[in-house]
């Protein structure tokens, strides 16, 4: 069984266990799919945490066999997964979180709702899977959005001593102020933390079916920030980027019935988030993306946007 040279490679660039992981792939693929008596039914294809391979089922049925290195990540993604079943969500059809693998439903992995024109479209079909996602009770022994946002208001007064701009400094402690009067009241919703258009593929069951959860339990407001950022945030110079985010900020927080002024700071959350991580990872200043979701969507900027 061939897997990606390119990925395993970048786990023997990792720590010592992803290191480990890694030099046991292709053993624990073949493993796994001889226990599951599977066959291969096509090339494995690779993302940035884990590998998936098409096979059939004994009974002939098309699947795909996800292996993602063992860890509170893909244990909270399976025990998601279990809750979802099905819902809105790519189905699991078997797993071993011991090991870090799931036998999952297959979906269309060419078409994302990157490939559709419409942006109105694209925004509505992922604010539709939200709206189902959060119905979903959600288990425990998951994270909680509460006990994330207390860490990271505990970092921040460091990290924002790293940021090289005044501006930036001033911003970041303005998101967390924000924050920390939300953080008392975070919500206990099952989210999925991370449904940008890319996660979400077609499907036979249904038409879009979303993949790649990240489970934790909080407010449906921090969902938001993946759908915002999806496509524009490469270029985020664009002059129509801020547009994009509030016709997209319009359309969720209408399907999803929010309080506008509430998702608004949920999402300032996610910002800081991704800050205090790329601060973590060395830079010193806001990205821009970041940077043009806050001005877009700040109170007295946040006009509606009519449909065309």
């Amino acid at each position: 069984m061939d897997l990606p040279a390119a990925f395993v490679a970048s786990q023997q660039r990792g720590e010592a266990s992803r290191r480990a992981w890694g030099g046991e792939l292709r053993e624990l693929a073949v493993e796994v799919t001889e226990r599951w008596e599977l066959r291969l039914d096509g090339g494995p294809r690779a993302g940035e945490a884990g590998v998936v391979i098409p096979v059939r089922t004994g009974d002939g049925r098309p699947a795909a066999l996800k292996l993602q290195m063992p860890g509170s990540e893909t244990t909270a993604a399976i025990i998601g997964l279990q809750s979802w079943d099905g819902r809105g969500m790519v189905r699991l059809l078997d797993s071993d979180a011991d090991r870090g693998v799931m036998l999952l439903e297959r979906l269309d992995g060419d078409r994302s709702l990157e490939s559709v024109a419409s942006e109105d479209e694209a925004t509505l079909v992922v604010g539709d899977l939200l709206r189902r996602l959060h119905a979903v009770p959600p288990p425990g022994d998951l994270p909680r959005l509460d006990l994330i946002t207390a860490e990271m208001l505990d970092i921040t007064p460091t990290a924002v001593q790293k940021l090289a701009d005044r501006e930036d400094r001033r911003r970041l402690l303005r998101w967390s102020c924000i924050v920390a009067e939300l953080q008392n009241d975070a919500g206990g919703r099952l989210l999925h933390w991370d449904l940008h258009f890319g996660n979400v593929l077609a499907a036979e069951r249904e038409p879009w079916l979303g993949i790649d959860p990240e489970p934790l339990v909080g407010d449906p407001g921090f969902d938001l920030w993946p759908a915002l950022d999806s496509g524009w945030s490469e270029n985020p110079t664009a002059p129509q980027a801020a547009d994009v985010v509030r016709r997209r900020f319009d359309i969720l927080t209408q399907i999803l019935e929010l309080d506008r002024d509430r998702a608004f700071g949920w999402t300032l959350a996610r910002l800081m988030q991704n800050t205090l991580w790329d601060i973590e990872d060395g830079h010193t200043v806001i990205s821009t993306a970041s940077k043009v979701v806050d001005d877009a969507l700040r109170p007295g900027r946040r006009r509606a946007i009519p449909r065309a």
